[in-house]
């Protein structure tokens, strides 16, 4: 796959437990291309829930500014695995936009996925896929990236 601009989408606001997951996968996604949203897997928050590279931002400058990559973006990546209406948000205007959608869900037993999530996949351009570690959120990845060059 050539070099294509990624969108990751991960909860900032809703909880920052899988940060440093979110930090590993894009990592591994920068090997596919550029990751628009790489601040996504920052550990520096602020007591308000804003990550560093955003403070001093407006909601409006931030919601802008992201909508804006969204467009530009080939493929969106989401780790759905802490409930996040800004994710939410994003995947429902990426499927308006007909982006090519990958969501990765860690299932335990005090997470469940949500409908509106599980119900989109349909075999094309919306993808679910669980999985149980990093390093199996990375081989998901790899196979779903390696299967858009032969779309």
């Amino acid at each position: 796959m050539n070099k294509n601009c990624i969108y990751f989408c991960g909860s900032i606001r809703g909880g920052r437990d899988d940060a440093e997951i979110y930090r590993q996968l894009i990592s591994h996604l920068q090997t596919y291309g550029k990751v628009l949203t790489e601040h996504i897997g920052s550990t520096e928050v602020n007591e308000k829930g804003i990550i560093k590279e955003d403070v001093g931002r407006s909601d409006k400058e931030i919601h802008d500014r992201d909508i804006e990559w969204l467009e530009n973006a080939k493929v969106v990546v989401a780790e759905v695995t802490q409930p996040s209406l800004g994710v939410g948000y994003e995947l429902g205007r990426a499927v308006a936009m007909g982006k090519q959608i990958l969501c990765l869900f860690r299932p335990s037993p005090d997470k469940r996925l949500s409908a509106m999530i599980e119900g989109a996949k349909n075999g094309d351009n919306f993808q679910v896929v669980h999985y149980n570690n990093v390093e199996d959120g990375c081989l998901a990845i790899s196979s779903y990236m390696k299967s858009l060059c032969n779309v």
